[in-house]
């Protein structure tokens, strides 16, 4: 919601009889009339259960008494019906003031003396059910406190600091590897409050809050506490606040870096993709030095990589150049099925161009015509490091080329999800007011080469007889921001096409490599101990003739690192179930 006044999650587990509930919502639809307030209704009302959320403004004196008068008055309502306020979730620090109301001063007392027996220091969740204070002190907003504006390069709709708002403190990102999901990885590595996503979210919130100094993110604090996030996107669709601690990560260190300016490596990583152009002009020479002892291990030691790490080789061709060259081999077989635009980006034109290839020739194989405009990368690798106004020019320069180009009958299609899924999350908040909507457009067709295929399979233009009948398993593990931004689903769908191909995904979160955090010395440890959380473990049990595969470039390098297996990319995957093994 725009603005300052939000649902707040005050009436948040209120139960009665279910043969009470159409009285019982009349009533409370009645008492919060005289509030001035409509609510939403969410949760179990089968169970006579409901969580509802009030819209106040917690930053106004009066709203902040108000929220005090509805939650009293709730009390009484379900007190009526003989209900209970913790239907669900339990007494506590909203709740617990109304106590005394609920079940009657003996009875409290008798809570307040079992307290006292087993906690007589009262150092255990103080607060919380006997003497819990006014449900409306201790809040996280000062009263008459005003928003504060900052001006960003990513775009917040109602700004960084609301975006951070957010956060409503419900901790869904502490869930553990056994609950499923991406979020929040570092947490699930360390265990540590300040590497969750509310710790992340809420110490941003402090600081632009309360901060005099005149580039209020230039905090040593908030450095540390991003400092673990693997930017997975997971928050975005798994938070039910849809907090985006990615985005504000890359804001926050492109703020941080106008007070201490850019570290080297965080230069080298961000412009990757011109050090791999230069290199890729003698790339067996590179690769040499790259894979020496000496050579290798003084470059590791300049760029902070970790020296356990191997580093992703560059192809003797580039996909572009291949591209130009064969061209012709690649025309589609007759007749066409349409035309597909293919994005070349800067990690399959350089490292895993022979996916690229295979992606080609897959295309054409089907009986699509690929078309690959010159075009600039990604600009993924510099909002991984903050440098947001390199990114933004990149986003400007690619939409410009393809907002004429893809449409739904001609899309854009991409091999890495990291690159095209930029287009779809970041490129419509990077680019100017003006090119917005051209953005959000193409945003809608751009798709990962998994969402292509699928589409096309639904539509019955690509069948399983295109396919080897052969029996094989496929063990998938989904990229971070397909999960967040997509879905795993197209991908484990047309791995499952050849008629005897049986596919499993493994419900694996992040796999800790994330672009270049896994290379980085001091983040080792915990991008190899998430790896080892869910993913490494499966993929070891795994047998040797079971395919492994991993859309995701990082993915598969983290795979390789950790267990010593080569995952394959989906298209890979196709390409030899057409019977080109080998090839």
């Amino acid at each position: 919601m725009p603005g300052e006044a939000k649902g707040v999650a005050c009436i948040e587990d209120t139960a009665v009889e279910v043969t009470d509930l159409p009285a019982y919502i009349g009533e409370f639809e009645e008492m919060m009339a005289g509030f001035g307030q409509k609510s939403v209704y969410y949760a179990h009302a089968g169970a006579g259960e409901l969580h509802v959320r009030p819209i106040l403004n917690l930053k106004k004196e009066h709203d902040r008494e108000v929220l005090h008068q509805i939650g009293e008055s709730m009390a009484r309502l379900v007190k009526k019906y003989k209900g209970s306020l913790s239907g669900e979730h339990g007494d506590g620090r909203v709740r617990g003031e109304f106590i005394p109301l609920m079940i009657g001063e003996k009875n409290y007392a008798l809570l307040r003396e079992v307290k006292k027996t087993w906690d007589p220091g009262g150092i255990f969740n103080p607060g919380k059910i006997v003497d819990a204070p006014p449900m409306n002190t201790s809040l996280r907003y000062e009263p008459g406190q005003q928003n504060k504006q900052f001006d960003t390069v990513l775009e917040f709709n109602d700004g960084i600091l609301r975006a951070a708002e957010k956060c409503n403190g419900s901790g869904d990102c502490r869930r553990l590897d056994f609950a499923g999901g991406t979020m929040c990885p570092s947490y699930r590595a360390t265990r540590d409050e300040k590497d969750s996503t509310r710790a992340r979210a809420n110490a941003l919130r402090e600081f632009l809050t309360r901060s005099e100094k005149s580039n209020p993110f230039d905090q040593k604090e908030l450095y540390e506490v991003m400092d673990l996030c693997l930017s997975c996107k997971g928050c975005t669709s798994e938070c039910p606040s849809n907090v985006d601690v990615s985005s504000m990560k890359a804001e926050f260190l492109h703020q941080y870096y106008k007070s201490h300016g850019v570290p080297f490596r965080a230069k080298v990583f961000a412009n990757i993709a011109q050090i791999n152009r230069l290199g890729a002009v003698l790339p067996g020479l590179t690769n040499f030095f790259m894979r020496n002892g000496l050579v290798g291990g003084l470059l590791k030691s300049v760029l902070g990589v970790a020296p356990q790490r191997s580093l992703p080789a560059l192809h003797p061709t580039s996909l572009r150049n291949w591209y130009t060259k064969n061209r012709s081999a690649v025309e589609p077989a007759t007749p066409e099925k349409g035309t597909v635009y293919l994005f070349c980006d800067e990690f399959s034109n350089f490292n895993d161009t022979a996916i690229g290839i295979k992606t080609l020739q897959l295309l054409s194989k089907l009986g699509y015509r690929v078309e690959m405009p010159e075009h600039p990368e990604s600009g993924r690798a510099a909002l991984s490091k903050g440098m947001l106004l390199k990114a933004r020019e990149l986003a400007i320069r690619n939409v410009d080329i393809f907002k004429h180009l893809a449409t739904e009958t001609t899309p854009l299609v991409g091999i890495e999800p990291s690159a095209i899924l930029s287009f779809r999350d970041e490129y419509p908040r990077l680019v100017p007011e003006k090119d917005k909507e051209s953005a959000k457009t193409l945003g809608q067709n751009a798709l990962l080469i998994d969402e292509f295929l699928a589409k096309e399979i639904q539509q019955g233009r690509i069948t399983a007889d295109a396919f080897t009948k052969a029996k094989k398993k496929v063990l998938l593990h989904g990229h971070c921001h397909q999960k967040a931004l997509s879905s795993v689903d197209p991908t484990a769908w047309i791995l499952g096409l050849p008629e005897n191909y049986e596919v499993e995904v493994i419900p694996s979160g992040c796999c800790g490599m994330a672009g270049s955090f896994g290379y980085e010395k001091e983040h080792y440890d915990v991008s190899m101990n998430i790896g080892e959380l869910v993913l490494f473990p499966a993929v070891r049990k795994a047998a040797d003739d079971v395919i492994v595969a991993a859309p995701g470039t990082s993915c598969r390098h983290q795979i390789l690192d950790g267990t010593g297996r080569r995952a394959m990319h989906p298209v890979e995957v196709l390409w030899e179930a057409m019977g080109n093994a080998g090839e």
